[in-house]
This record gives structure tokens, C-alpha cells and sequence, in this order.
């Protein structure tokens, strides 16, 4: 299993999704206008999965920030 799911790790996968360092993305952003897509998102999906977080499209597509996905996120990280 990989390392357990933090914020810090969330905006790392995806500043790396997005080729900008993870720095450069505020908690508050919306990250489809950083050029965030579906394919993208899906993307992360399966990666959490992977990791054991029961996550869906729809949880992370309506709130497109790393504060909105984290209030969903971390509940689910064991």
C-alpha cells in the first residue's frame, strides 16, 4: 500500500497531474481553470482506490478545490 493520503500528498498528485509546482496551488483554487479535466480527475479516482479510499467522479467534480476535496477525502483515509 502506498503512504497513507494527506492534504499535502492530494496537492502534490495533482500539481504533478497538472505539470505546476505544488506550491503554486491555493487550497481555495478552483482547479479546472489549472486546466483540471476529467480524464484527470478519473485519474486521481483510481489512484485513491488504489489506496483503499471509496471515492467517486461526482465527490471530487462538484467541488474542484483541494479544501473541498480533502473535507471528502479525509474521512474515508484510514
Amino acid at each position: 500500500m502506498a503512504e497513507k493520503l494527506t492534504l499535502e500528498a492530494v496537492r502534490e498528485q495533482v500539481a504533478e497531474l497538472l505539470y505546476e509546482d505544488p506550491s503554486e496551488l491555493a487550497d481555495d483554487e478552483d482547479l479546472i481553470d489549472w486546466g483540471l479535466d476529467s480524464v484527470r480527475i478519473m485519474t486521481l479516482v483510481e489512484q485513491w482506490r488504489k489506496q483503499g479510499v471509496q471515492i467517486t467522479f461526482a465527490d471530487l467534480a462538484e467541488r474542484p478545490t483541494l479544501a473541498d476535496w480533502w473535507k471528502v477525502l479525509e474521512p474515508k483515509v484510514r
